[in-house]
């Protein structure tokens, strides 16, 4: 009997999951249907106990969700746990499972398919909302020299660094503490780009980076991308790769058998021109 998958979020006709998902099975001969389902903003909850009363075995969870699906799950992995957040969820019977698979993604294209090892790395992540609480995790196991959160509001950066300041070296300030700092990796996690603005960093941070990965992705060029650019840094990423290795973890975690990422991150990219 197939089983039943779905991405949940609104709005969602834009959501890559389905044909993400409907290439991992294809891959790995595994019998799922994978669909999209736009939840209402005031039924979140009735949406996914429908889905699962109807024989849905799992969920994935977009914006503007994670928060609830935290809320509404019986059971949290640590890494949702600590992120507050998850974007996947597993039914087994009455209970509900939440990981969060966008950090442990995030890292995986880093070094797996970009070949940036994070460990004794200066990092740099711009932001401070779910994307970058999500991260922080999977980065500081990675054991990097230094990890900074900055934010154009530093009280969160430095709140949020506090709150992750047992798992290794991390500290948090605002974007006007970056003068003279120097980084090994800059991530991008503000939302800026999506309105084709530059995030008030400024170039230096870039100096002698191999790496500068910014986390939306089909944007092309964005300004932060350029800006590095410019700086000289010799790799630059969007986040698709992100995305199919985020989904790769939830296959996993799913069906017990991983796929092969390489050849879907190839069909989605969209060059940096």
């Amino acid at each position: 009997m197939t089983d039943r998958y779905a991405v949940i979020g609104n709005p969602i006709s834009h959501s890559k999951s389905p044909l993400i998902h409907g290439a991992f099975a294809q891959q790995t001969a595994q019998d799922i249907a994978y669909t999209a389902l736009e939840g209402p903003l005031d039924g979140f909850a009735g949406a996914v106990h429908a889905f699962r009363d109807a024989g849905g075995r799992g969920m994935n969870v977009t914006a503007p969700f994670k928060l609830q699906a935290f809320t509404l799950a019986t059971d949290r992995l640590e890494r949702a746990e600590l992120a507050g957040a998850t974007n996947a969820l597993k039914f087994e019977g009455d209970r509900i499972w939440a990981d969060n698979f966008d950090g442990v993604g995030l890292v995986n294209d880093i070094q797996r398919n970009l070949g940036v090892a994070l460990v004794g790395k200066r990092v740099l992540l711009l932001g401070a909302g779910g994307a970058v609480r999500g991260a922080l995790l999977p980065f500081l196991a990675e054991q990097p020299a230094a990890l900074v959160i900055a934010n154009r509001t530093a009280e969160k950066a430095t709140a949020l660094a506090a709150a992750f300041s047992g798992r290794g070296r991390i500290t948090g300030c605002g974007f006007g503490d970056l003068a003279g700092e120097r980084f090994d990796v800059v991530l991008n996690a503000t939302s800026a780009s999506l309105k084709a603005e530059l995030p008030a960093v400024p170039a230096s941070v870039f100096t002698g980076a191999v790496l500068a990965y910014e986390l939306v992705y089909g944007k092309g060029l964005t300004p932060f991308l350029r800006l590095a650019q410019n700086a000289g840094v010799p790799r630059l990423a969007d986040g698709v790769g992100m995305l199919v290795e985020q989904a790769a973890e939830a296959f996993v975690w799913w069906r017990g058998v991983r796929p092969e990422t390489a050849p879907v991150i190839a069909r989605m990219t969209v060059p940096l021109v």
